[in-house]
């Protein structure tokens, strides 16, 4: 199967600081993916090179085969972004909002079928800047995908929503997954992760230190559970996490994936 999004080699760096250092991912269509680390460890960097809003020093991005950045208006027709953080004119409605953002595209979804869908439609006449941190993430989310997109990149998706509200969210990504929609997630919430990640790949200091299954992550640790074995791959080398033990189990679970 031919992968949707390919990334080989990736480095970039700021000064002399290396934010990301010889990252490669391959994610297939209708595949849900998670990029995991803790503030600082290279994922914001990563994804903003993948889209091509940054340019890599070094390495090759390709999504839907093509390059995000020579090709960047043709393939912004079939890639919807989400971002936690978002700035729109305070007195623009939502529907106002999800209007416009539909008049970019050529064949834009129905954006009031996707206010219903992620339970916000009785907000639509609402200004956007009233709306609660909740509400806005799912208006993030629903204006991502109103360019129809066969990618998504999702940045914290469920942020600031409720038990409830975090789960109807994954039922309605669940159910565009099994319509072929890819998904590139950010998340901190590891029930999130193991619901709907596929392959997780976590970094630390800009380089890859696991990539796999949820369940391989935690048999590659000391831990029986998802969040544990993350903070031990993720911890300074001297507290939970031995340095050379960790390097290894990483190894090993990554010579399995070949």
């Amino acid at each position: 199967m031919n992968p949707v999004i390919e990334v080989e080699k990736l480095s970039k760096s700021y000064a002399q600081t290396k934010a990301v250092h010889d990252v490669s991912i391959s994610v297939c269509r209708g595949e849900v993916f998670g990029l995991l680390g803790a503030n600082g460890a290279g994922k914001s960097t990563t994804i903003e090179c993948i889209l091509g809003t940054k340019k890599q020093d070094s390495g090759t991005v390709k999504i839907l085969g093509m390059n995000p950045l020579a090709d960047r208006k043709r393939l912004f027709e079939k890639v919807g972004v989400q971002f936690q953080e978002s700035n729109y004119q305070s007195s623009i409605t939502v529907r106002e909002l999800c209007k416009v953002t539909g008049s970019l595209y050529k064949a834009p979804t129905n954006y009031n079928d996707l206010l219903k869908r992620f339970g916000i439609f009785e907000k639509a006449k609402s200004k956007v800047a009233d709306l609660s941190r909740g509400q806005k993430q799912r208006l993030f989310i629903v204006l991502a995908l109103i360019p129809n997109p066969e990618v998504v990149f999702l940045d914290e998706l469920t942020t600031g929503l409720d038990s409830r509200a975090r789960r109807d969210v994954w039922k309605c990504l669940e159910e565009l997954k099994a319509n072929g929609l890819t998904i590139f997630l950010t998340s901190h919430f590891m029930d999130e992760v193991e619901i709907l990640c596929d392959r997780i790949m976590i970094l630390k200091k800009g380089a890859i230190i696991f990539h796999g299954t949820a369940l391989e992550a935690i048999n590659a640790s000391p831990h029986d559970k998802l969040e544990d074995a993350y903070l031990w791959f993720t911890d300074d080398p001297g507290h939970s996490a031995d340095a050379e033990l960790l390097g290894q189990a990483a190894r090993e679970v990554e010579n399995e994936n070949i």
